[in-house]
């Protein structure tokens, strides 16, 4: 029993990093919980006598069990045997989305775009100084190749466009102030930011144009610009609605001089599957 005490504080005082660990590669706190109250279960039935290192041992079990879910995405229902000490209560979803703007939405959504083992590799290595050497034997590569996992999600989260930098901040304002009057359902703020005759393509009317019939529709569409966030989308300034970090909606804009010229509306699960995310710096 003693000994049960001493590995149960040890497992907690390891529990916020672990936690940490496994949302930034799930993007969900409940799937999160899951993989830690599997680390504790994996814990309980190992022998760790000989672990210098308990936390790397833990992050590691962690970084497998969430590599192993990222891969299949089942929805683990079944209760657990015993709960991890300090395991947190059921997911309130504000506080999960408190957490996603603390870690970065942005980076959620690209993140949820990487190939399972890239996710892995960019998140022990770049978000949590994993050596490549410990990775490897999580993904099961070798280093070398673990490395260009690593390397290809870094060039994918900070996107490969050569976009001017001039041009990506004129856009960043005209979108800033589209969403910004759109969170506030401001219609002469966003009629100022509309071109007169921009058009709106895909959204759930098929199509609208001029600005006041679009300022109207995103006056409207308040509550849901209240959980969008902006994001390199193909190489360009967007919007992005990804509730618990999992891609929703994607808005894309056409800019002319200073004002929103065309939207397009992408809801399509295809292609938002196939668009080119980054994560925007700032």
């Amino acid at each position: 029993m003693e000994q049960n005490e001493v590995l149960a504080r040890q497992f907690q005082e390891h529990g916020a990093h672990l936690r940490a660990v496994a949302y930034r590669m799930l993007g969900s706190l409940s799937e999160a919980e899951d993989a830690v109250q599997e680390a504790w279960l994996r814990l309980n039935r190992s022998d760790t006598s000989e672990v210098a290192n308990l936390a790397g041992w833990l992050t590691t079990v962690v970084g497998r069990v969430c590599l192993d879910m990222l891969r299949t995405r089942r929805s683990r229902r079944e209760e657990p045997i015993e709960h991890a000490p300090g395991a947190a209560d059921p997911v309130d979803p504000e506080q999960e989305a408190v957490l996603a703007d603390s870690v970065g939405l942005a980076l959620l959504v690209v993140l949820d775009t990487l190939d399972p083992a890239e996710r892995l590799a960019f998140v022990l290595h770049d978000l949590f100084a994993m050596p490549f050497t410990e990775i490897a034997e999580v993904v099961g590569r070798s280093p070398a190749a673990t490395r260009q996992l690593a390397s290809r999600a870094r060039r994918r989260v900070r996107g490969t466009d050569t976009v001017p930098e001039a041009d990506l901040s004129r856009q960043r304002e005209v979108v800033e102030a589209f969403l910004a009057a759109a969170r506030g359902g401001d219609l002469e703020a966003l009629l100022v930011v509309l071109d007169p005759d921009v058009v709106v393509r895909g959204g759930a009317g098929g199509q609208t144009r001029g600005a006041e019939a679009v300022a109207r529709g995103a006056s409207a569409f308040a509550e849901r610009a209240r959980n969008s966030r902006l994001a390199l989308v193909n190489g360009s300034v967007g919007l992005v609605v990804a509730p618990r970090g999992r891609l929703a909606l994607a808005l894309v804009f056409s800019i002319t001089g200073n004002r929103i010229a065309e939207v397009e509306v992408i809801s399509d699960r295809e292609r938002l599957d196939g668009l080119r995310l980054a994560v925007l710096a700032g």
